[in-house]
């Protein structure tokens, strides 16, 4: 069967890219039929006039994002449970959970000339490898047993005596039996869900907020209601509103340079919405991944709480390394036992070599003069990614003083759609505002990695997206 897609040789993106595109969006079309076979590589180069190679990259990408399946001697097939294919039970709309997971992996996706303007994840050339390099060689000799055993469920606890000693900084009092270590926020996240919500539960989320959130919560089968976030943290006049609409069980906040905005709660907010929370009788779960990125420290709603309506999400994936994963979710004992049988039963444990690592980095001081090293990076790449968005004809929705993101707009530009068609050609990809919103709505807005703004693409793209009529 031949896939129906359309290369464009003079677009500037790689065929290898556009294949891919065409075949992975042909197939979720429900316009092939799973089991079908593909055409051979040589078929398929000789019918839309391309060589061997970027077919023989594409159909490889394809296997490994499971669309197609490679069968050794026969060729290759769409996959019988190809992504555009799946359907979670109790998901509102499958096709929202498809998008959103195709949006996540696209981060990951893009070949490695293009610029990811809107990607989430600091440059390698910032992170401290030697320093980390030098951890796990520390680990390696002092504890070989890490290669090979489980952590304990509740995580390493010298580990978690620094994570006790982190919040505590922040004002939030908790021992360390109330500190549970996850594979990341990702995994603290899930095992909340799985313990305090059921399909059919009504949420609060964020809108703009973090997309694979949503797509977590669609999967437990809960309704989300979006909550705008504005320059000073969530709508108060919106959640009022909706309070007299519904009961919701949980309200998740990206408190400190949330992602996308930028922008961080403003006390008079946060007391304001914890007295919503104890009127109400909901929770809020507290995410602050990006904490490590602030030099003055401001309150947490978990300081102001004391974890009795609030639980804390802290991590070092943001900041440290992406690959060892470290997460911590922080609350009442009750809770946090709770969570450990449900990891037991879901993860048995964590890495306890990612973990033994981590702890290294943070009792020998490599990870502070690396923290110190990086804020002041991001704080140079913010300023001068806003004054060349500023200068380009762009709109800023806030200017951080710290973190990673800007959330910027060109004014008379409606769909940030169009601002990625900008950008594709340039070798620029970019993050719409839709993909932050609990419904995938449209939006003006996309989100800038700071870090990336000074890069000569960028700013090309900056000038062309103002020009747009």
């Amino acid at each position: 069967m031949r896939p129906q897609i359309q290369l464009d040789r003079e677009s500037g993106v790689p065929l290898t890219e556009q294949i891919v595109a065409g075949v992975t969006t042909w197939i979720r079309s429900r316009a092939a039929h799973p089991g079908s076979k593909l055409p051979s590589i040589r078929q398929f180069a000789a019918d839309y006039g391309v060589s061997r190679f970027p077919v023989i990259e594409a159909y490889d990408r394809l296997v490994s994002l499971g669309y197609v399946d490679s069968r050794h001697g026969s060729g290759f097939y769409i996959a019988d449970r190809a992504p555009g294919a799946w359907q979670c039970d109790g998901t509102s709309d499958p096709r929202r959970a498809e998008d959103e997971s195709d949006h996540l992996l696209q981060q990951f996706n893009h070949p490695g000339e293009t610029l990811k303007l809107g990607s989430g994840f600091i440059p390698e050339a910032w992170r401290d490898t030697e320093g980390i390099a030098q951890a796990i060689r520390h680990v390696l000799r002092t504890d070989p047993a890490s290669m090979v055993d489980y952590a304990t469920p509740l995580g390493n606890l010298s580990l978690r005596e620094h994570l006790q000693a982190r919040i505590a900084q922040l004002g939030i009092r908790a021992d360390t039996s109330q500190i549970l270590i996850t594979n990341g926020a990702s995994q603290a996240f899930d095992l909340l869900m799985r313990y305090m919500l059921k399909a059919g539960d009504t949420i609060f989320v964020e809108d703009p907020g973090y997309y694979n959130l949503y797509g977590l919560l669609k999967l437990h089968g809960v309704r989300l209601v979006g909550i705008p976030r504005t320059r000073s943290g969530p709508d108060l006049d919106v959640m009022q509103a909706q309070l007299k609409l519904h009961r919701p069980k949980l309200f998740f906040i990206n408190t400190v340079f949330h992602n996308p905005t930028g922008t961080t709660v403003a006390p008079p907010v946060a007391f304001r919405l914890l007295q919503l929370a104890r009127e109400h009788g909901f929770t809020i779960i507290e995410d602050d991944v990006y904490a490590d990125f602030q030099t003055d420290v401001t309150d947490r709603l978990a300081t102001l709480d004391q974890l009795e309506h609030v639980i804390y999400i802290g991590g070092l994936s943001k900041t440290l390394s992406s690959a060892l994963r470290i997460g911590c979710v922080v609350g009442s004992h009750a809770i946090i036992k709770d969570l450990v049988d449900i990891k037991m039963l879901t993860s048995i444990g964590g890495s306890l070599f990612a973990e033994a690592v981590t702890a290294s980095l943070l009792e020998r001081g490599a990870y502070r003069k690396y923290l110190e090293r990086l804020r002041r990076r991001m704080r140079d790449a913010l300023g001068s990614t806003i004054q060349t968005l500023e200068d380009a004809g762009w709109e800023v929705f806030e200017k951080p003083v710290g973190g990673k993101f800007l959330w910027a707009r060109v004014p008379h530009v409606d769909n940030a759609e169009r601002l990625v068609e900008c950008g594709a050609p340039l070798g620029v990809t970019v993050a719409p505002g839709s993909y932050f919103r609990p419904g995938m709505e449209p939006s003006p807005w996309i989100r800038v990695h700071a870090a990336f703004g000074n890069d000569p693409r960028a700013q090309a793209f900056f000038k062309a997206a103002a020009q747009l009529r």
